[in-house]
């Protein structure tokens, strides 16, 4: 079930906006980071969930902003779907990219948190910071209450990386998501 409220964070350094589209819809990503949109475009697209994001921010001073205030709204729309009813809630891949291999799990558990392993062998990719790909999913995982573990187990270049990292928790996710009669949790509890 996709969710048709609009998703917004506004202050003196950003202005994001975030919303589902219904399904065959094209995925819409645009920041002034390029890089960012290439990774958030990828997420939406191997996770099968088309949306809508408009971000702009204060990048004269740099990304970190702007990208992680992307996470904070898409971790809160993500948690209103998670919360959409009951689904698998485990998932996990690993994910080759050329000579990076990404190990990604996943837990829809109401307890946010991110696990984080990988290292990055180059400070940036094109003019984008490589540390702020952990800071996107430090906000996704906690915003959307998401337990979610990222480990590199082999990496060839940075946006080899990324890339996995992004095309792995999309797939971890649309596995998690995937809709189940039972409850989740012996709680009697669903997020």
């Amino acid at each position: 079930m996709r969710m048709e409220k609009r998703y917004e964070r506004c202050s003196r350094e950003t202005a994001v906006e975030f919303e589902f589209l219904p399904p065959g819809e094209t995925v819409r990503v645009e920041t002034p980071l390029g890089f960012l949109n290439h990774m958030i475009g990828l997420f939406l697209h191997h996770a099968d969930i088309p949306a809508k994001l408009i971000a702009s921010g204060d990048t004269e001073v740099d990304a970190h902003h702007l990208t992680e205030d992307v996470g904070i709204v898409m971790g809160s729309a993500f948690l209103d779907l998670f919360r959409s009813g009951p689904c698998q809630r485990y998932a996990s891949i690993a994910l080759p990219m050329d000579g990076t291999l990404v190990l990604v799990a996943t837990d829809i558990s109401g307890r946010g948190g991110l696990t984080w392993n990988a290292v990055f062998p180059t400070q940036r990719c094109g003019d984008f910071d490589t540390e702020l790909v952990r800071e996107f999913w430090t906000a996704f995982a906690r915003e959307g209450k998401l337990t979610l573990h990222i480990h590199a187990l082999a990496v060839d270049n940075s946006h080899h990386l990324a890339e996995a990292i992004f095309k792995g928790a999309a797939r971890a996710l649309r596995s998690a998501l995937v809709p189940s009669s039972r409850e989740a949790s012996t709680k009697g509890l669903w997020i």
